[in-house]
């Protein structure tokens, strides 16, 4: 990451707030792109970091395998409801 400020005690890329301002848009594609969070800073104080996205899940297939078939889902049970004596 190309930032003209320090590292943080934690060894994340920090930009001061001024800088982000000015190259936001790059800096937002060069988090998405490395995948490295970016600390932005007031007066030399983290106030904000950036942060990669996590994927999405899709829903289509997340239920696989959670569900047990046991027995004849389309035939009926062979009693007689209340409606059928109507």
């Amino acid at each position: 990451m190309k930032t003209s400020a320090s590292k943080t005690n934690s060894s994340k890329a920090s930009i001061p707030a001024g800088e982000f301002k000015a190259r936001c848009l790059s800096l937002m594609d060069e988090v998405a792109l490395t995948r490295r969070p970016l600390v932005i800073t007031k007066h030399g104080k983290a106030v904000a970091r950036i942060v990669p996205m996590e994927p999405e899940a899709s829903i289509f297939g997340c239920m696989q395998g959670t569900a047990e078939i046991r027995g004849d889902i389309v035939e009926g049970l062979g009693l007689a409801w209340d409606v059928e004596h109507g």
